[in-house]
């Protein structure tokens, strides 16, 4: 049995699961999300909880098994807490700003990218330098972010460019001295 998928899913108060034809309908404080998951797997909500149950050990369905448990979770979580994700830009010249659901990044390039957020994500802007992505989908917050690093991942040697608050950068020595002789 998974250890993942065997645990149940607490609901908060103020959170309404529903299961119906292959779907499930998760509506909270924050909002609504809904998954389809797959047809071998079997949803209950019992009382407080929400039990996920697969038909046999198959590799397929043990895998599927922890993984529609998961989605579950982070639907509940989402329509509950919220998530975010904080981007830092390092680097002379680099600024972001945020107009609606359009973001605009300057990162050295001869013109700024325009990044259109989808409407289920909101950023915000601290000091031009430090972004805030919030929303109550972890994967397309994720994806989100992915995207925006991606448009100029940091650099090694001065560490410029776009990374998450929590990461950290490899740093590498630049080249030696003038002097050097072969």
């Amino acid at each position: 049995m998974s250890r993942i998928g065997r645990k149940p899913v607490a609901i908060p108060s103020g959170v309404k699961i529903s299961v119906k034809d292959g779907t499930v309908h998760v509506e909270g404080p924050k909002g609504k999300l809904d998954l389809t998951y797959h047809p071998k797997m079997a949803i209950k909500v019992e009382g407080n909880q929400v039990l996920v149950t697969r038909p046999d050990d198959e590799r397929e369905n043990r895998s599927l098994h922890g993984m529609t448990r998961s989605l579950i979770q982070n639907m509940v979580d989402g329509v509950s807490k919220g998530y975010s994700k904080m981007l830092e830009i390092s680097g002379t010249g680099y600024r972001a700003e945020v107009q609606g659901q359009k973001l605009t990044i300057s990162v050295g390039f001869s013109s700024p990218v325009v990044h259109m957020l989808p409407k289920s994500v909101t950023a915000t802007i601290e000091k031009q330098t430090k972004i805030t992505l919030t929303s109550i989908d972890k994967q397309e917050l994720g994806v989100q972010a992915a995207t925006i690093r991606g448009y100029r991942p940091p650099e090694p040697y001065q560490g410029k460019g776009i990374k998450y608050s929590t990461e950290r950068i490899k740093r590498k020595a630049g080249k030696t001295g003038a002097g050097a002789t072969a």
